[in-house]
């Protein structure tokens, strides 16, 4: 048996026992005063204030049952404990309705009891006498005793009142606790996380810092390789230039110092002659750049 079972049925146990306490206590008020000269041990009020507590008791019990339904596991748990306490309710109901009756019978009583003892002093004599003083004794008495009843019985309310108080005072300090340290645990989490982050902040900025100057480095690099080719290139076509210009120069020199051959121009055929090797040589030079 789990424990909403057991719990179940110790709610039952409790309301068997104050259903039963309680129509006691009505039947007592409804016998109230019912036999003339009758001492009752308990006053109206006080009868009355019992069975109130007992059906205030039954109510608890059953909002408790209701409370218990729901966490049952089976089906036919929940159907029966639904039944048990749709009957619970209509016995409470005719409790209370009892409760009323037993109250009017209890006054009938009290006036019936009244009357016979109001006859009973009018006789007149020694005995009406001694029971009258009788009677205003245990008037005060009754008085007195139902003025230090009604005054525990507040007492009683007020520390059961209190006691409820201090019970969720304290259960609502556990709750705030219970948050508070996971607030706690929640926030060194943080705290860890903020930190690996941090790190990991810095340790991309070095990172973009190195990868700056690498890349700085890297362009300086390779801006005077491009330099380096650029002038080499310049220099070596200029050389070139330089050099076919000599050849051009020096052959037309030659040129002038020879006969003239079967008619032919020897500056004319020195002209096509140095024409012809300067050609590829230019055009050498062009395909190189």
């Amino acid at each position: 048996m789990d424990k909403v079972a057991e719990e179940v049925d110790r709610v039952k146990n409790e309301w068997n026992d104050a259903f039963h306490q309680t129509l006691d206590r009505i039947k007592a008020i409804e016998s109230y005063k019912k036999q003339s000269g009758s001492t009752d041990t308990n006053s109206l009020p006080r009868l009355n204030a019992l069975a109130q507590d007992g059906l205030n008791l039954l109510s608890s019990l059953e909002f408790k049952l209701d409370l218990l339904v729901p966490q049952l596991l089976s089906d036919s748990e929940v159907e029966a404990a639904q039944s048990l306490l749709e009957s619970w309710k209509n016995q409470s109901h005719n409790l209370r309705s009892s409760l009323r009756n037993a109250n009017m019978q209890a006054k009938a009583n009290m006036r019936k009891a009244a009357q016979e003892e109001r006859e009973q002093l009018l006789g007149g004599g020694e005995e009406s006498t001694i029971r009258r003083r009788n009677l205003q004794t245990k008037a005060g008495m009754t008085s007195a005793a139902e003025s230090i009843t009604e005054s525990l019985r507040r007492t009683r309310q007020l520390m059961v009142q209190e006691v409820e108080r201090t019970a969720s005072t304290i259960e609502t300090f556990d709750e705030s606790t219970g948050v508070l340290k996971k607030a706690e645990s929640e926030y060194k989490g943080h705290r860890s996380l903020l930190t690996r982050t941090r790190n990991l902040l810095s340790t991309m900025q070095r990172q973009d810092v190195m990868d700056r100057i690498i890349l700085a480095v890297g362009f300086f690099f390779f801006s005077l390789a491009v330099l380096y080719v650029v002038s080499k290139r310049i220099g070596l076509l200029k050389l070139q230039r330089m050099a076919t210009a000599a050849i051009k120069a020096g052959m037309v020199k030659q040129a002038n110092h020879i006969p003239r051959d079967g008619g032919r121009n020897p500056v004319q055929a020195n002209e096509d002659l140095i024409h012809r090797v300067a050609d590829p040589q230019e055009r050498r030079v062009w395909d190189e750049l």
